[in-house]
């Protein structure tokens, strides 16, 4: 059986790479490495938790010690990198949290699998899961394809760029066989609501004010998880060692107009008058380095690996709505805290 690691598996985006592994590769022992801060969450995979090729680890790849001692222990033939901090705002105000888990946390990581496998790397491979945002800023025109050159604009994009230099770099002094993807805005079910269409889901619900920075005129590409994971899945067996992919929705959205759209699509699912939920828009003060646009050329993906999206935005957001409705109880657990005690009872 491969032993194959995911780290941030509790989270948005990993929860739903560590259900489709260990569901789809029953040849495969998944460990999924979590710290479990604010947007860790073990609700995000309780359907999976009992399943007998996976296993849960807490624990910070910050921690050097720890990650040696978890490599060496289980032998880890695949990683699957997806632990990080993600929120562009929370960078801002701490910037150094990001160099230390971004950053720091992915050079642990790569030491401990070169330590592992140097003297054979054969069948090994690291995949590094990044953003669009290390491309910079588009203007109205051009997209981003892999070979862009990097131009980050905040503490977020800059640690992340920091650590796709790092993995690259490990591939052509040590000969480490990695893969790495940069991404689009991801949507979805499970998404923790501080990233925009989760939290206005939950600000409409609750008729909270919806706060747009600027003139709400970013744009921005938009990744339906489920597709996205369908994707890392492709290129973790499938793409070339030691090559990049981008991965986009082919969905480019200006923030108002999306935000027009979810009030819209709101207002029918909860049954509210029209236009009650727009009514909530509220233009705040813009972010430092507001990034204007992005926007993914994923055409190398779709004809090297055959992905291409599954959904278009309008029916990937009707599902995600649709998700958050149906599971009221998770979302009240992640606003309240409650959350966190599911790591106590489950493991304690």
């Amino acid at each position: 059986m491969k032993s194959i690691l995911i780290t941030g598996g509790a989270g948005f985006i990993g929860s739903h790479v560590v259900r489709r592994f260990v569901q789809n590769y029953p040849n495969y022992h998944v460990y999924n490495l979590d710290a479990l801060t604010y947007a860790g969450n073990l609700e995000n995979i309780k359907d999976i938790e009992n399943e007998s090729n996976y296993t849960f680890l807490k624990g910070d790849i910050v921690d050097e010690v720890f990650i040696n001692e978890i490599f060496e222990k289980y032998q880890f033939e695949g990683v699957l990198h997806l632990a990080a901090e993600s929120h562009v705002d929370r960078s801002i105000t701490d910037p150094l949290a990001f160099v230390k888990t971004n950053i720091i946390g992915t050079v642990n990581l790569l030491n401990a699998f070169k330590k592992l496998w140097k003297d054979n790397f054969d069948g090994k491979r690291f995949y590094h899961i990044s953003t669009d945002e290390v491309y910079g800023s588009l203007g109205e025109t051009g997209l981003f394809t892999e070979t862009t050159p990097y131009d980050p604009n905040s503490p977020y994009s800059a640690s992340k760029a920091s650590s796709d230099h790092f993995v690259r770099a490990y591939g052509e002094t040590y000969g480490l066989p990695y893969v790495l993807t940069n991404c689009s805005n991801n949507y979805g079910p499970f998404h923790f609501p501080e990233k925009l269409i989760p939290l206005f889901i939950n600000n409409i619900i609750n008729k909270k004010p919806l706060p747009v920075y600027g003139d709400g005129n970013y744009t921005r590409d938009w990744l339906f998880v489920k597709d996205h994971a369908v994707a890392i899945d492709l290129v973790f067996h499938k793409g070339k060692n030691h090559e990049t992919y981008n991965i986009g929705g082919f969905n480019e959205w200006k923030n108002i107009d999306l935000v027009r759209l979810l009030c819209e699509k709101m207002d029918e699912k909860l049954g509210r008058p029209e236009g009650e939920s727009a009514k909530l828009i509220t233009f705040v003060k813009d972010r430092p380095g507001h990034d204007l646009r992005y926007a993914i050329d994923a055409s190398k993906i779709n004809a090297e690996l055959g992905w291409k999206p599954s959904v278009t935005f309008e029916e990937g957001l009707k599902q995600t709505i649709d998700w958050y409705l149906d599971n009221t109880q998770w979302l009240n657990n992640i606003t309240s805290g409650e959350y966190a005690k599911y790591y106590e009872k489950q493991y304690q």
